[in-house]
């Protein structure tokens, strides 16, 4: 069934790839999130930018041993402490020629405090645009929509204000992503943002599980689970009417768990379970 009214989703327009990450993504072994970042860099420069952690030390070493053998060509760090720093050059040169950027885990509002509306996020788009990839992980990940999830209670119902969201870096349009999905039972507030706007989709991404786009679909690849929820044919909410300690009543939300080999039509939403979870087809006898 179309829904006209809904809000159309994907990526910006751009010719570049997002890869959109749970949270702590295999660092050893197969690494096939990971991989898939360095596929798209194709052996040109990535740069890792730590910008989310208050204390970055680590994190990028970290990479540096997570990435060695998959083909990247150079690993370069972007960490501001203070937003003045996001306006000098110095800071520019690091994504010089970068074929990439992933966003590491922390605090999603450092990367919009300190780089938002900066020559820093201009040239990350600028990237983007010209075909590269961006990618993110944990607070990497929330911060691609235009409005990321930045608080709210886990592993409870929603209750009615228990939720804090803000602008965030707007790669993305038409969705909200919630990350360290399954593992911190984040559905609840999940469910609460789509309910204020179910024009929105939610997107909740498990550990290890990353969701690839491009333009308007992407496919998910890891070892966990992309839950969708869907909230264009709601049909009873008490987001408005309820006091702020009510947990939330929500009537015909429609919700997909995909796993790894699906994609999902963002622009149509729907599905498209992939080849491996087709049903077989019967021979007639």
């Amino acid at each position: 069934m179309s829904r006209p009214n809904a809000e159309p989703a994907g990526a910006r327009p751009g010719r570049g790839t997002l890869i959109i990450i749970g949270g702590h993504e295999a660092k050893e072994g197969r690494r096939e999130i990971l991989r898939e970042v360095a596929r798209h860099v194709q052996e040109k420069k990535l740069v890792i930018a730590t910008v989310a952690s208050h204390k970055p030390e680590g994190y990028f070493e970290e990479y540096e041993k997570a990435f060695h053998g998959l083909g990247v060509g150079e690993l370069a760090e972007l960490y501001v402490n203070e937003r003045q720093e996001a306006l000098h050059d110095e800071k520019l040169q690091a994504l010089t020629d970068a074929a990439g950027v992933l966003f590491s885990g922390g605090d999603q509002v450092r990367i919009t405090s300190q780089i938002g509306d900066t020559p820093l996020d201009a040239r990350v788009r600028e990237i983007y645009e010209a075909g590269g990839v961006v990618a993110g992980t944990s607070a990497g990940a929330s911060v691609m929509c235009e409005t990321m999830l930045v608080g709210g209670a886990s592993r409870s119902s929603y209750r009615i204000g228990d939720l804090r969201m803000a602008p965030g870096l707007g790669l993305v349009c038409g969705i909200i992503i919630d990350q360290h999905f399954a593992e911190r039972g984040r559905m609840g507030r999940l469910l609460g943002a789509v309910a204020q706007n179910p024009r929105i989709l939610g997107i909740g991404i498990d550990e290890d599980t990353a969701i690839v786009m491009e333009n308007s679909h992407f496919r998910v690849i890891g070892s966990g689970a992309v839950y969708v929820a869907d909230g264009s044919g709601i049909t009873h909410s008490n987001i408005a009417e309820a006091h702020t300690d009510e947990p939330l009543s929500l009537s015909d939300v429609r919700l997909h768990v995909l796993s790894a080999g699906d994609a999902f039509d963002l622009k149509r939403r729907q599905p498209q379970p992939g080849e491996a979870h087709r049903a077989p087809t019967r021979e007639r006898g």
